[in-house]
């Protein structure tokens, strides 16, 4: 049996866009699915939706609302997770000092014990989501982690050095007025992710064309880029069969990324 993972932006709780969101998750049907910027879902409704799409039980054991803290706005941008395999050990941390919205951790069964971390780090600056990143390492236990199965997926708004960014990037930055990379771009934050023991799904299938997740079109200049992500830990990417970036259209303004394993 397979383990399909997919981490999916449904882009300000996608109400306007719901039944194209709902069909396209029963199309695809993932195993294992982390949804971010779920705004407006406190009443359970959507995410029912989302279950029922995917033909999961709606209840705790495969259906969890991460609740984020509320920003400036007022919006609160939460994190869902849905499950086929039913969740254990379930915490959600969302201590406003570290983290912008939220981290759901829990654990589910698939050929032993694997924990899933799912999560949407900060949209604004590098250096906040650094913090995110070292406070995602503090859960976790090296040791067990080297040993053990584990998954991160989420939007985690930063680069990836791997990805192929043209070598002009700063210079569109800075035309498009786009901060959040940092001046010249950073790439603190998965540098720190894969220097714990991360492994990136996506570049380690050779021969993966798409990795798109984000097309942004700023001042009349476009760039390209990729902020969705699913990693998994050494012996967890051993398993691995393959993993794609699925083209949504208007169905959001991120692309999902699904990763597969035995």
């Amino acid at each position: 049996m397979s383990l399909k993972v997919m981490t999916f932006n449904v882009l300000q709780g996608g109400e306007e866009r719901f039944d194209d969101i709902a069909t396209f998750l029963s199309r695809a049907s993932p195993d294992v699915l982390v949804l971010q910027e779920c705004l407006g879902w406190e009443d359970g409704g959507r995410l029912r939706r989302v279950a029922e799409a995917l033909d999961v039980p709606q209840d705790d054991a495969h259906v969890v609302l991460g609740q984020s803290r509320s920003r400036p706005s007022g919006r609160s941008y939460h994190v869902a997770v849905v499950s086929r395999p039913p969740l254990r050990s379930l915490r959600i941390h969302n201590d406003r000092h570290f983290l912008g919205h939220c981290i759901v951790e829990c654990e589910l069964e698939a050929n032993g014990p694997v924990t899933l971390f799912g999560t949407h780090f900060d949209a604004h600056h590098e250096r906040l989501r650094y913090v995110e990143a070292r406070y995602l390492r503090s859960l976790i236990d090296p040791a067990k982690f080297r040993d053990g199965q584990y998954l991160l997926a989420g939007d985690l708004n930063s680069l990836s050095r791997r990805d192929p960014y043209p070598v002009d990037l700063e210079d569109r930055l800075r035309r498009a007025g786009t901060d959040k990379y940092g001046h010249p771009p950073r790439f603190d934050v998965i540098d720190d992710v894969e220097d714990f023991g991360w492994v990136d799904t996506l570049p380690t299938r050779a021969g993966s064309t798409k990795w798109v997740t984000a097309r942004r079109n700023r001042g009349g200049v476009t760039i390209d880029y990729r902020t969705d992500y699913v990693f998994a830990s050494p012996r967890m990417v051993e398993r691995l069969v393959s993993a794609e970036v699925i083209d949504v259209g208007d169905t959001s303004d991120h692309n999902p990324l699904v990763a597969t394993f035995r």
